[in-house]
């Protein structure tokens, strides 16, 4: 008999947020390291996915000196329903972001380093060129620094992907986000098989062993078999990693919270990740794609990955 969960109800009125339920409420922490993390951003000019999506764990990541950055401008060319970041025409790429992020990664001193993106459609590449270039800069700053890429779909784009797997980051992320059944409602213009067969091409083409990582967010309206099927469906793609965190809206104009998974829940899908051979799973209800990032260990998840 499987044991019992609680799945606490947002009942959110239409125009009001819901109360956050205990597990999910923080004290901002405080620390000279924050200001030190903001200052430097600031003096780099550099956009981070903790500001630009409205990360609720950007006031600790900061405070303990980490960042995940955000290249090819702020401005992304698609809309989806759970993303704060702003959608305005893009910008022209800046050639010198790349030093710029890879000074940043060296003077924070990361052992971990997470590089992602907003969406470029208007682009031939998809901004893969800049995701390159981005890697080879932190490379030769920082040679032994881990190297995590958080990508968008590049619209599958073979000679992209390539681009990206020729720099050899040491992850390559693509996130789900979602169940197969609310896609559509909540990711603009991405399509679930077509983010399944970016982890696959991701496999298949590199010439190195890479890591694939995903991530989905939970409290969207989905059910528990339609969350097994996605990570059965990620597993069926060979993909390594995966990250299940609590979707919490960014504004009133975004996607509502359907539900709060309790952290009991979210230990049980970290339990039956591993169960279904992911090499490490991060579950939890502040979870995201990039938190925590640096607790992946290549060398354990080399022991625990099945033969074969």
């Amino acid at each position: 008999m499987q044991p019992s969960f609680s799945i606490v109800p947002s009942e959110q009125p239409a125009g009001v947020r819901p109360r956050l339920p205990e597990w999910l409420r923080r004290a901002l922490p405080t620390s000279d390291t924050f200001a030190k993390t903001r200052g430097l951003l600031s003096e780099l000019n550099l956009n981070t996915v903790c500001q630009s999506a409205k990360c609720p764990n950007h006031w600790e990541c900061w405070a303990k000196g980490t960042a995940s950055f955000m290249i090819g401008g702020d401005r992304c060319t698609r809309a989806c329903g759970f993303c704060a970041i702003s959608t305005l025409k893009p910008q022209a790429l800046d050639d010198t972001e790349p030093d710029r992020v890879a000074e940043a990664a060296s003077r924070m001193q990361l052992r971990h380093v997470v590089v992602t993106a907003v969406a470029r459609d208007d682009l031939q590449d998809g901004g893969a060129a800049h995701f390159a270039r981005t890697i080879q800069a932190i490379r030769e700053r920082s040679p032994s620094m881990i190297i995590e890429v958080l990508t968008p779909d590049f619209l599958l784009k073979t000679s992209a992907i390539d681009c990206v797997l020729e720099a050899k980051p040491h992850i390559f992320n693509h996130n789900m986000e979602t169940v197969r059944r609310l896609t559509p409602a909540v990711r603009s213009r991405a399509t679930y098989d077509r983010s399944l067969a970016v982890l696959e091409m991701v496999r298949r083409r590199a010439s190195y062993r890479v890591y694939t990582k995903s991530g989905l967010m939970l409290g969207l309206g989905e059910q528990e078999q339609e969350l097994m099927d996605t990570m059965h469906d990620l597993r069926g793609v060979d993909c390594d990693i995966l990250t299940l965190g609590q979707y919490l809206q960014p504004t009133l104009k975004h996607l509502p919270v359907q539900e709060f998974v309790s952290p009991e829940r979210f230990d049980r899908y970290g339990e039956q990740g591993r169960a279904m051979g992911f090499c490490h799973v991060a579950s939890g209800p502040m979870v995201r794609s990039s938190y925590h990032a640096d607790a992946f260990n290549a060398n354990e998840a080399e022991q625990k990955t099945p033969a074969g």
